[in-house]
């Protein structure tokens, strides 16, 4: 039997990460105490974790002259970039703001990311069969026509919506076989006021989110109080793996990269859940983005 493919049609950003004791409040300047630029995005964060875990992974989208560089780290973590685009105009660009207890805040300047056309979509899709995935996150332009396009090829859907916007709610989520949210995600995806703030809670609105979608596979991530599995009757609760953290900024990519990778392997929903959380956990342990992301070689 063949081994799905993954298309992930994703951003590509060039993150600008600044140490600051704590986030910026409104009308407050403050200094930072270091600042990198490094590649980013989360189109590629994901590309790169589905790469380290071992996957067959292709990596769609646009990028300026500027975000080259991009291209060539992608390439050397075995990414396949053939389908990514070359514009003239700036790369997506993200400023990140990272605070004393590693907890990040973040500006996203979409960029080239929105230069997307459906003609580059048709050709880069031509190439995909049925039972192949297509990864998407809400950081590019024409994701209904990417869900519908996939779906007319049979190809199973995983859909990350962050950054949350309005406009998620005209997209065609029923075709979705996999949906990954944060609680404020999955709060906001719901149309709830409630507040969500423990198991119980978490537990009603990953109920509600099954409900609203029954054919598609929930994960609801909740931070330091671990992830959640629903679909149909089945409900799962992974904890964390408890870790000194250095930095969250890729933890939910590669959670989403290693996930998927091991349902890919055919291993039961419950180790897959486990094998994402462990590598969220080795990921926050370290410094950067892709570079925190764990290998095949030390995981597997």
């Amino acid at each position: 039997m063949q081994i799905p493919r993954i298309l992930n049609y994703g951003s590509l950003n060039i993150d600008h990460t600044f140490r600051v004791d704590h986030i910026v409040l409104p009308g407050q300047t403050i200094s930072s105490t270091a600042l990198s630029s490094s590649a980013g995005g989360k189109g590629a964060n994901q590309s790169a974790a589905l790469a380290k875990a071992g996957s067959v992974v292709f990596h769609a989208g646009k990028v300026g002259k500027d975000g080259l560089c991009i291209i060539d780290l992608l390439s050397g973590y075995g990414v396949d970039t053939r389908f990514i685009r070359v514009t003239e105009h700036p790369s997506g660009q993200a400023i990140i703001q990272l605070d004393r207890e590693s907890q990040n805040s973040i500006i996203l300047y979409p960029g080239s990311n929105i230069e997307i056309t459906k003609e580059e979509i048709d050709e880069t899709l031509h190439f995909f069969h049925a039972g192949d995935y297509l990864v998407l996150q809400n950081e590019i332009c024409h994701t209904a026509y990417l869900i519908e396009q996939a779906k007319k090829k049979d190809m199973r859907i995983c859909f990350n919506p962050a950054p949350f916007k309005n406009e998620i709610f005209d997209l065609p989520l029923h075709e979705l076989d996999i949906l990954i949210v944060n609680e404020l995600e999955g709060k906001e995806l719901s149309r709830s006021s409630q507040i969500y703030s423990d198991d119980h809670s978490f537990r009603k609105l990953l109920d509600k989110l099954c409900t609203m979608m029954p054919h598609t596979q929930i994960i609801l991530t909740v931070g330091n109080l671990g992830s959640y599995y629903g679909f149909q009757s089945k409900r799962l609760w992974q904890d964390i793996y408890q870790v000194p953290v250095v930095d969250t900024t890729a933890a939910g990519d590669t959670f989403v990269g290693y996930f998927l990778s091991a349902k890919i392997r055919g291993l039961p929903v419950e180790v897959c859940m486990q094998k994402a959380a462990i590598a969220a956990s080795i990921a926050v342990s370290r410094s950067g983005a892709m570079v925190s992301i764990p290998t095949a070689e030390e995981f597997w």
